[in-house]
């Protein structure tokens, strides 16, 4: 199995009604010796971490109670600010901590996670603030927020009959489901915030949602070819194996799946089209190939444990593991694999809308020149997503501060970054969506049949062809849920051909 297959598998394993297994008796062995580690520590007067000592720069102090400790820790994290991440996340995040934990590393009672598990199975989801952590000792306040909800703090999501989410005091929400407020120890709650989980979960969540971008794009890119009437040589096995880079040769596959057999050039289509067709299979590759490098980082992160202190062979270990640069890293990635891809649908648009390229259609393939103005308002609010997703793709990476009394003087901000290239996503999927109204308009403008395949006959019903200007924006929105739901499964078998 792939690690974008195991990806898959992660994001899934964390939708609503799945449930967590129970710790087997290996993984019980293991925390137990975990566990007996830092008792064999602490009998022998060697210092801890957050258990005899105190936080962050407060090292050099003693802590005279781990019960205090817990408390205070999570007490002083409880500055995160902002709207909540969204629930798949949230729900992602405890996942991700819950499985670290159970690996034996972290000294963790295997009661105490237990508890946990269980609640997390019964669909508790803690509603996580997405702003005011820096990544650096973990996601240390959004996890904070996380365990503040299992103490009966702050709000956890709840979910209706027909699927719909809504926040609630998290006090209430446990006692909706009969359980007690779950009160962390200080072994538990550092074990819990010292981690990556909430810029992993988003970021595995971006790479999810850029990796059926490029699917997207790609059946999008297919589509056109075939209207056009364009040369087809540029998606011919042939230029891949030329070449060698997978990505570019997989994507072609996707590309000839749209063409027709036995595809040619139309006689008024140019030798060498412009690169957003003709060098499509190049770029959607290139962008398949770094998703794919960032999710096995991402895969790697997931199936590790990135706490502070843990546990090795029978000693305690002081250590940098929950320092998120390897997540911060593959989110600035995605980000910027997020916009080539988008931007290279926003140029197809272009294409359709200029006489010079979609074949001496009218400009925006308005049929009424001059009375009407067809995709003219899609197009300038496409362009406007492009440049507002340059914004967002900053490398979160090169805006790191010290920060903690220099204690932690190197930072990441990978939540931030994950948190900007999600709101990019957003934004690249209109785009996405604006292609595909495009393509219908196109479709119409030429006087083709859309046919039965899916998406096109949906996409044809949805954004039927403009007798009249009208408002376009529900339409957008609509086409770009049908591509997402068009790409959402593991691509067709042969599509690499």
């Amino acid at each position: 199995m792939s690690a974008q297959q195991r990806l898959a598998e992660l994001v899934r394993g964390a939708d609503p009604g799945v449930v967590l297994e129970g710790c087997d008796q290996a993984d019980v062995d293991r925390m137990r010796a975990s566990s007996d580690t830092v008792d064999k520590t602490l009998a022998a007067g060697q210092p801890i971490y957050g258990l005899t000592q105190g936080f962050g720069p407060l090292v050099r102090y003693l802590a005279e109670s781990e019960l205090e400790q817990g408390g205070s820790l999570l007490a002083h994290l409880g500055t995160s600010q902002g709207r909540p991440l969204p629930p798949e996340a949230c729900r992602l995040i405890v996942r991700l901590r819950l499985e670290s934990m159970r690996k034996g590393y972290s000294a963790v009672s295997p009661d105490f996670w237990q508890r946990l598990a269980d609640l997390w199975n019964r669909g508790f989801v803690p509603a996580i603030p997405r702003e005011g952590t820096v990544s650096a000792s973990g996601d240390l306040q959004p996890l904070a927020y996380a365990a503040h909800a299992f103490a009966g703090f702050g709000e956890a999501w709840v979910r209706d009959g027909e699927g719909r989410w809504s926040a609630k005091p998290a006090k209430a929400v446990l006692a909706e489901l009969g359980a007690e407020p779950v009160e962390w120890p200080v072994r538990e709650a550092l074990a819990f915030v010292n981690g990556t989980g909430a810029s992993l979960a988003l970021a595995i969540l971006n790479q999810d949602s850029t990796s059926r971008l490029v699917r997207a794009v790609a059946l999008l890119t297919g589509r056109l070819a075939e209207l056009l009437g364009v040369n087809p040589e540029p998606y011919h096995p042939g230029v891949g194996v030329a070449r060698g880079q997978h990505g570019q040769a997989e994507v072609a596959g996707w590309v000839r799946r749209e063409l027709s057999a036995g595809a040619e050039r139309a006689p008024h289509r140019p030798l060498q089209e412009p690169y957003s067709l003709r060098c499509a299979p190049q770029v959607l590759g290139a962008a398949l190939d770094q998703l794919r490098f960032a999710g096995e980082v991402l895969l790697r992160e997931a199936e590790g444990c990135t706490d502070n202190p843990l546990t090795y062979d029978g000693s305690v270990l002081h250590g940098g593991n929950f320092h998120a640069m390897p997540v911060g890293f593959c989110s600035d990635q995605t980000g910027l694999v997020l916009h080539q891809v988008a931007y290279l649908a926003e140029r197809q648009l272009a294409m359709l809308c200029d006489p010079a390229t979609n074949g001496g259609l009218p400009p925006m393939l308005t049929p009424r020149p001059g009375r009407g103005c067809g995709l003219a308002g899609v197009q300038l609010s496409a362009t406007s997503f492009v440049a507002r997703i340059r914004q967002h793709v900053y490398p979160a990476s090169l805006t790191s501060l010290p920060t903690n009394g220099w204690n932690q003087d190197h930072v990441p901000m990978a939540l931030n970054g994950a948190n900007a290239v999600a709101e990019a996503a957003e934004l690249a999927w209109l785009i996405v969506g604006s292609l595909a109204v495009g393509v219908a308009q196109l479709t119409a403008s030429l006087g083709r049949e859309a046919g039965t395949a899916a998406p096109w006959a949906a996409l044809a019903e949805l954004s039927p062809p403009l007798a009249a200007d009208r408002p376009m924006a529900g339409e957008v929105r609509a086409a770009a849920r049908l591509l997402s739901e068009a790409v959402a499964g593991p691509p067709a078998a042969g599509a690499a051909e």
